[in-house]
């Protein structure tokens, strides 16, 4: 038991590993407890053996016990090299993140639906799931090179929101179908857009935020109703997308 859920946490670390299992590491006591409290399903758990020494590991050992979930004990040295942090905080649990479709997220009034656009940082994307979930954004869609939210960067910046937001990974193809369907007005975060304050959000938004870089790709802007902005002091330039993002969500919900 203890080589083999090993084993498969090393294969995890891979995106191509996550990929063909369907499943991811989560890293941390607070992540396993989040994941715990959301009702994910935990296939097998790794701890080091000095976890129960302090009062919040033991507790979440007894969790663990009473899920019956197999919890496997290493020493601190080898959970270190297992684990994805430099700091790692004792535990690494192995689970089936949740699943959701296209036809599961929809934007609806006073909730949005937050589109990454080849968003690549996977600390921006975690960070875009956890702000949009606390914002009251109906859903999150991700589309083509994205950072995917199973990544354990992804999963440790969005805080347990991955487990409760729900979010597809989106082809071209398939948002262009998914906006027409749902009836869905898309906005674009751009510089040079309208200052988001002058913009009445429509019943159903979706927001799109590009990359970190380059933007919103020209075939997802072409499909928008209007480009937004926030209006910045002089000589700044630009903010972190996840943000920018945190910003006009507040905007649109505070004032529909």
């Amino acid at each position: 038991m203890t080589s083999n859920l090993v084993s498969l946490v090393r294969d995890l670390q891979r995106r191509k590993g996550r990929r063909r299992r369907g499943l991811a590491v989560a890293e941390g006591v607070r992540l396993v407890e989040e994941a715990i409290a959301a009702g994910v399903r935990l296939q097998g758990v790794v701890v080091a053996n000095d976890l129960d020494a302090g009062a919040r590991g033991a507790a979440l050992l007894e969790t663990l016990g009473s899920h019956d979930v197999p919890v496997v004990t290493v020493t601190p040295r080898t959970l270190e090299q297992l684990a994805d942090t430099d700091t790692p905080q004792g535990v690494l649990a192995v689970l089936e993140p949740p699943r959701w479709t296209l036809a599961d997220i929809r934007p609806a009034h006073r909730a949005p639906v937050l589109v990454l656009d080849a968003v690549q940082d996977p600390g921006n994307v975690g960070t875009l799931i956890r702000t949009a979930f606390a914002l009251g954004a109906s859903g999150a869609l991700l589309l083509p090179g994205s950072a995917e939210p199973s990544n354990p960067k992804v999963l440790r910046a969005a805080m347990g929101a991955t487990f409760r937001l729900p979010w597809a990974m989106a082809a071209d193809g398939e948002f262009r179908a998914w906006v027409r369907e749902v009836g869905a007005d898309l906005w674009v975060a751009a510089t040079d857009g309208t200052p988001v304050h002058r913009l009445s959000a429509p019943e159903r938004l979706a927001l799109v935020v590009g990359n970190e870089g380059a933007g919103v790709r020209p075939v997802v802007r072409e499909m928008s109703r209007a480009s937004v902005a926030i209006p910045l002091a002089r000589g700044a330039e630009s903010l972190n997308v996840a943000v920018a993002a945190g910003i006009v969500l507040f905007e649109v919900t505070r004032a529909s």
